[in-house]
Order: C-alpha cells, then sequence, then structure tokens
C-alpha cells in the first residue's frame, strides 16, 4: 500500500515521533497507518518522544581532558530528575558522550547523535533512546565544546558546573603544579561566572551600556549632577576599570589571594616553572541555566485527581 507525505505528517503528529521514523514505519507497514503505530511503539519511539515533550533541567555538565591534556571538552547532558542525575547509567552515559566528541570531534549536537558511540556499536541517538527508555525519565545532549591544546577541566559539585581553561603554555601539560594552577583558575571561573578573558573581549556596546549607566547615578548625586558632561564622562572612564575587575578574568582578584589578580597569579606561577602562561579561552556550562524549569503544584494536581 502506497503513503504520502500527508500520512507521514499524520503519523507523526499521533505519535510525536521524528518524521523519518514515521516514513520508516509506514514503509515497514506497507502504507498502514495502524500498523505504523504498532511497529513505532514495539520500537520505543512513541514511548521516547512522548518522554521528549518532558522538560529536562536538572542533569550534569561535565568537563574532561585526555590522558596527557592536550585536548579537553565539557558537554551538558539534561535529565528531568536530580536524582536520574546522580544515577551511574546516566553519569557513564554522558562520559561516553564526551569521550565521543573528543575523539570524533562532530561538529554540533546534531552530529554528535550521528556518531558511533565511544566504545560502543551503536549511534550515540541509539545510545540516547536506550537510556531514556531504560532511566524512564526525558534525556537530552544540550551542547558541547571542545578545545584542541593544552586544557585544564574542573567540574563543581558533582556535576552542578563544568568548566574547561585552554591554554598556550611551554610547560610541561601534566606537570602537576601547572594542573593544580590551571584547577584554580577554572575554580575561579566556577565561582565567579566571569563572562569575558580580558579587557578587550568586552563588546563596545556593553561598554556604552555600562557608561550611560554610571553617568546616570552620577546625575542622580547632587554632588554630582551639575558637572558639566566631559567631566561626568571622564569621571565614568576612570570608573570603568571597576567594571573589568569584576567581569574580565585577567583583571580579578584571585579568590584564593587577594593581594593578586588572575593574571600576577599566572604570571608568578610560569616564573616558578621557569616558562610562560596565556590563558587563551574558557567556557564555562551550568546545567539548566537558561531552562524554564517544569514548577509541580502537587496540592493541584492530587486536586484535579479527585475531581
Amino acid at each position: 500500500m502506497a503513503f504520502t507525505a500527508q500520512d507521514v505528517k499524520a503519523l507523526r503528529e499521533k505519535t510525536g515521533c521524528g518524521m523519518m521514523d514515521c516514513k520508516k514505519a509506514l514503509t515497514q507497514a506497507n502504507g498502514d497507518m495502524d500498523a505504523a503505530i504498532d511497529f513505532l511503539r514495539e520500537q520505543g519511539l512513541a514511548k521516547q518522544a512522548k518522554k521528549a515533550s518532558r522538560i529536562a533541567a536538572e542533569g550534569i555538565a561535565l568537563a574532561i581532558t585526555n590522558d596527557d591534556n592536550t585536548k579537553g571538552v565539557v558537554i551538558e547532558v539534561n535529565a528531568e530528575t536530580d536524582f536520574v542525575a546522580k544515577n551511574a547509567d546516566f553519569q557513564a552515559f554522558v562520559k561516553t558522550c564526551a569521550f565521543t566528541v573528543m575523539n570524533q570531534d562532530p561538529k554540533d549536537v546534531e552530529a554528535l547523535l550521528n556518531c558511533v558511540a565511544d566504545g560502543s556499536e551503536m549511534t550515540v541517538a541509539q545510545l540516547l533512546q536506550e537510556k531514556v527508555l531504560t532511566i524512564g525519565e526525558n534525556i537530552q545532549i544540550r551542547r558541547f565544546e571542545k578545545f584542541d591544546g593544552t586544557s585544564v577541566a574542573y567540574v563543581h559539585a558533582g556535576g552542578k558546573i563544568g568548566v574547561l581553561v585552554n591554554f598556550d603554555t611551554d610547560i610541561d601539560s601534566t606537570n602537576p603544579d601547572f594542573v593544580a594552577y590551571g584547577k584554580d583558575v577554572a575554580m575561579q571561573i566556577a565561582a565567579l561566572n566571569t563572562p569575558y578573558l580580558k579587557e578587550e573581549d568586552v563588546p563596545a556596546e556593553v561598554l556604552d551600556h555600562e557608561k550611560e549607566i554610571l553617568v546616570a547615578q552620577m546625575k542622580q548625586d547632587p554632588k554630582m549632577s551639575n558637572k558639566p558632561e566631559m567631566v561626568l564622562k571622564k569621571i565614568v572612564d576612570g570608573k570603568i576599570g571597576k567594571f573589568y575587575k569584576e567581569n574580565c578574568l585577567l583583571d580579578q582578584e584571585f579568590v584564593k589571594d587577594s593581594s593578586m589578580t588572575v593574571k600576577q597569579y599566572t604570571d608568578s606561577v610560569a616564573k616558578k616553572l621557569s616558562g610562560s602562561i596565556n590563558i587563551v579561552k574558557f567556557v564555562r556550562f551550568e546545567k539548566g541555566e537558561g531552562i524554564e524549569k517544569r514548577q509541580d503544584d502537587f496540592a493541584a494536581e492530587v486536586a484535579g485527581m479527585v475531581k
């Protein structure tokens, strides 16, 4: 029995499965809609699609490096509950995804799903489907980033935050003192959620907005409100240094020793290890950031069940 694009669309609407899965099901079922639905249910895809509509805002942010710290990956994989995030099977899946990124270098999440999972004969997409069915929650690979070159990884609070820092250095990437320094920097980024590496990285529009706020604040101050605009702007230019100290990693006070900045700490470690160290870039993932979490009203749910 032949089927049309409208049949594929109708099956997708009934099951919530992907277009390609629906097309395959109709092909297997020779166009029979009921048989196609049964096929999707047998494959577990309909169940998976239903779970995929549920909010996944918990999970793990994981950062790893290879044995000699010359490659690093940070990845966020979400689940519905914190309970599942502590599940060893889920954690192993996240780690498999991270190593797949490291070893196969996919360009995005879609490409990662099509990769054969590290240490498996299944694709990441197939492995993900299996985890959804066995664990019983919606699981989503949200994002990842990979760095080549000397990198240090740090994971905070069992996966709440993952940080990866990339360096340009002539110091042995496995040197314990260097690795300890790298983790200090990563911990700083985790703690302060630093948006920029250095002053030059701050976008002009961000600086202009900050200056507008500072000018507005001074105009509210009776002692400053009557000063000429040019004088206010000069004062603002002086105050912008505080913005850099709060928002640029190299200018920040080092959290473990407030007598020095992160740049000064970096230089001191480089001198101690007889080499050079430059922080090139970093990325910080916090699990669930930006995802609107489900708010469960259990009282209303119970009341609804009674009715």
